[in-house]
């Protein structure tokens, strides 16, 4: 299934890591943190110069070593210099990495691995131990950053001066259309499916996001989430490495965020909505600013305007904060800044009109069509609707993914083919156009609560009652048989109330409830102490493990 007409020239990321060796050699590509002395982080640095010769010698290595064009090679090493290094090498190798994010769990990591049936393995030294205790793809060439235990295969450094014995560089032909990687879904509302790459899609990605969000050469990025921060060296960014563990974002310490982003005067920051939550309430309790940071970039899930509005009293005036909308199967679709969500926005959001999520990045195809569970074959056969209607949203773009990795049927329930044989891709999102041309998002299509009255949409539903002062938030969830739901509006409270205060609380929201015709059907109100959420975001709320708890209180 092709996108659009390609020349057969060489297309690689990599050669973008190649360019700026060129024009930036000397210039610092990555900071990275090594240990914390006292109570400062210590950093190291490599120029783009050095990135580009370690990755080239990776590569050759990889190439001796078996590790060459199309061999899948999962990879799961922590943010530092052989993280970027060995990424680059791996696509000048022409070689398939597999990315598959550790905060998914040890079960559907176990799951991934063995649908990906990866031919090498490359890792630190813990990922190793449990590829060797829980039995994780046996009989595959190894490679460990860090100290071997035993299980044979290279250490990086033994790969490394294995490549040094070819010079020069070693950047593969690569073409458009074919396979550059497999990147799993977080799998946050079901089983993590494998995208595949193409390289033409990676090209494209860093393009739309340079253009949409005017990221120039010589900026500063502290990129809070490690698979973004792969694109910093090809668009001239200097990386800054934070010292936190990239799985728990909501845990990151924001005084020695503070720190990094002074240290090193960051124009950008790359993160999850909870940690950026977690800067911004430090930053306005200690009124703190940050003068450097021209552009905050928010992913993984909305950013609620609380957050938005404490993170621009703490940037300059100029600067702005971005919340693009996309999946991995899709990235960027659309984007939505802060100083767009007006009062005028949140108080439609706050009355049940779902949430703003700004205007398609060019040169994306974006459109509303007939939810449904069942597949579209042609982009004909589903029913497009005019602005104001809420439905299924489509894209297509230069960032649209064609296929999943040995799942047809699940290609087939996502993918809809049109009369130029262009693919789009079904978000699995509901949502809408208004009469401005902005899309509004209302839910995810899976989580909608229906019976047969009406249909319930998370999205629309929570943020009526999110504004209640004692509630952190809440979430709708569905019980029963799909069109016979009973809607269940599940609160986690700011803090502990006490019994009066929580009967006080739940009146309170029943009034809400009734004050909106939207809402008007919820009658069932639970409070639970703390939302499952996604591990990675922090953000994700786990409706489908909330929908089983719910149903077992009120059996």
């Amino acid at each position: 299934m092709n996108t659009e007409p390609h020349e057969a020239k060489t297309c690689n990321i990599a050669s973008a890591l190649v360019d700026q060796a060129k024009l930036r050699g000397q210039n610092i590509a990555i900071h990275y943190p090594v240990g914390k002395r006292a109570k400062r982080i210590a950093y190291e640095s490599v120029s783009y110069a050095d990135l580009n010769t370690l990755s080239d010698e990776y590569a050759h290595g990889l190439i001796e070593y078996g590790i060459g064009r199309g061999t899948r090679t999962a990879l799961m090493l922590t943010p530092g210099l052989d993280f970027f290094a060995m990424f680059f090498a791996l696509f000048k190798s022409g070689a398939i990495p597999v990315l598959i994010d550790p905060g998914i769990g040890i079960k559907p990591l176990k799951t991934c691995l063995a649908e990906a049936r990866p031919e090498a393995f490359i890792g630190v030294t813990k990922a190793h131990i449990a590829r060797a205790v829980l039995g994780w793809v046996p009989g595959v060439k190894l490679v460990t950053s860090g100290p071997k235990l035993g299980w044979g295969g290279l250490s990086t450094k033994q790969l490394r001066k294995l490549g040094q014995k070819t010079p020069g560089s070693a950047l593969a032909d690569t073409q458009p259309d074919e396979m550059a990687a497999l990147l799993f879904t977080s799998g946050s509302t079901g089983i993590p499916k494998g995208v595949v790459y193409y390289h033409r899609h990676f090209i494209a990605q860093v393009e739309m996001l340079r253009t949409a969000f005017d990221i120039r050469p010589g900026e500063v990025d502290l990129p809070t989430f490690p698979p973004f921060a792969l694109f910093d060296p090809a668009m001239g960014m200097t990386t800054v490495v934070p010292f936190m563990d990239p799985t728990r974002p909501a845990k990151a310490d924001p005084r020695l965020l503070i720190q990094t982003i002074e240290r090193f005067a960051v124009t950008n920051i790359f993160g999850s909505p909870a940690l950026l939550n977690v800067l911004g309430r430090h930053t306005e309790s200690n009124n703190t600013q940050l003068p450097s940071v021209r552009r905050v970039i928010s992913a993984g899930a909305a950013m609620p305007v609380a957050t938005i509005r404490r993170l621009q009293k703490t940037l300059p005036a100029d600067a702005e904060v971005h919340t693009p909308y996309g999946a991995t199967e899709c990235l960027p679709v659309a984007s939505v800044s802060g100083t767009e969500l007006n009062a005028r926005v949140e108080k439609l959001t706050a009355t049940g009109e779902g949430t703003c999520i700004g205007r398609p990045v060019a040169p994306n195809r974006v459109k509303i069509i007939a939810v449904s569970d069942d597949a579209v074959e042609r982009m004909e056969d589903g029913v497009e609707l005019p602005a104001g209607i809420t439905g299924e949203i489509v894209v297509n773009g230069p960032t649209s993914t064609d296929v999943y990795w040995q799942k047809p049927e699940q290609t087939r329930l996502a993918k809809i083919i049109d009369s130029e044989d262009r693919v789009w891709h079904r978000m699995g999102d509901v949502g809408y156009f208004d009469t401005e041309g902005r899309l509004w998002y209302c839910g995810r299509k899976s989580q909608r609560v229906a019976n047969q009255n009406e249909c319930l949409y998370a999205d629309q539903v929570e943020a009526i009652f999110n504004v209640h002062p004692e509630v952190a938030r809440t979430a709708l969830v569905g019980i029963g048989y799909p069109g016979r739901q009973t809607p269940v509006l599940c609160v986690e409270p700011l803090d502990k109330p006490n019994a009066a205060r929580r009967h006080r609380i739940h009146t309170d929201l029943l009034q809400i409830a009734n004050s909106h015709a939207v809402t008007r059907s919820i009658q069932q109100i639970l409070f639970h102490k703390a939302f499952p959420v996604d591990i990675r975001h922090n953000a994700k709320i786990g409706r489908e493990k909330l929908a089983a708890w719910a149903a077992k209180k009120l059996a």
